[in-house]
């Protein structure tokens, strides 16, 4: 039936009302459509993986902190556009990972606020079939799918999911660029950080590599990649876009995959490094 359709709603419906008895199967999804079901489920998800990252957003600035206490003291040489610059504390370093994290912990109220409503339009955005107890139906349906309302339904407004979708590229972005300093500061001719955990060569067993330095650079690429996708489906033409729509599917879902694998992978990146003081 999904195949059919291109959405599950249907055949769910169908299932569900094989065993309700008429009067019941006649007022299920009365006054909703697909999308109202499809948004306001993908907005409970949505709010739940949220929470995970921002926990997981805290314990990385964490690390960074309990690394800025041991290791922040110490001097590493500075480069600016791949080029050695100048001695500089460890903590200034540290100070450039972990401020972006703080603000993007910031931001999560407005995104979380965005995405996580209920959407309830009907078949062409306003739920006319429901009267004058629309808006009572939705803040009803809030309260106990712990969402927020809005003043219209948002099938064609999607600047929610592109705010979303922009902000765990930030995430991912900002991680990526830990994961780069990381790895060059780890070359052996750089040798300022010791990764006690690191991946091994088949070729050339002194090698320690960087691979989950590596892994961060290779999220942010990927997430900043498929923003530019998301920005597309923000193209609906008039009421509804079946393509546009489908997109957002096929993108936000793997791109909240890449922030929460990123976010693991930091920690345990972070984990297993330490700082070597320049001329040691």
């Amino acid at each position: 039936a999904t195949a059919r359709d291109g959405v599950v709603v249907p055949g769910l419906l169908a299932q569900i009302r094989s065993s309700l008895d008429e009067k019941a199967g006649k007022e299920l999804h009365f006054g909703a459509t697909s999308q109202d079901v499809i948004d306001t489920s993908f907005a409970m998800r949505a709010v739940a993986a949220l929470d995970i990252l921002d926990s997981r957003l805290e314990a990385v600035i964490g690390q960074l902190e309990d690394i800025n206490r041991r290791d922040g003291q110490k001097t590493v040489m500075a480069h600016t556009r791949m080029q050695s610059a100048l001695p500089v504390k460890v903590s200034r370093k540290i100070a450039s990972w972990r401020a972006p994290l703080v603000r993007h912990r910031e931001r999560l109220a407005n995104v979380r606020a965005g995405i996580g409503i209920v959407h309830l339009g009907g078949p062409v955005g306003s739920p006319d079939k429901l009267g004058d107890k629309g808006e009572a139906v939705m803040a009803r349906m809030a309260i106990r799918l712990g969402l927020g309302v809005c003043s219209q339904a948002r099938h064609n407004e999607r600047d929610a999911e592109a705010e979303l979708a922009n902000w765990l590229s930030l995430v991912t972005g900002s991680l990526g660029k830990i994961g780069a300093d990381i790895a060059l500061f780890a070359q052996q001719e750089m040798d300022e950080i010791e990764i006690s955990r690191g991946g091994g060569s088949s070729a050339m067993p002194h090698k320690v590599n960087p691979v989950g330095a590596e892994i961060l650079v290779s999220f942010a690429r990927f997430n900043a990649a498929l923003l530019a996708a998301m920005h597309g489906a923000l193209v609906h033409e008039n009421e509804r876009s079946g393509s546009a729509w489908t997109l957002e599917w096929m993108v936000l879902p793997q791109m909240l995959l890449a922030t929460g694998a990123a976010l693991r992978t930091a920690a345990e990146l972070l984990q297993s490094i330490a700082f070597v003081e320049s001329g040691d």
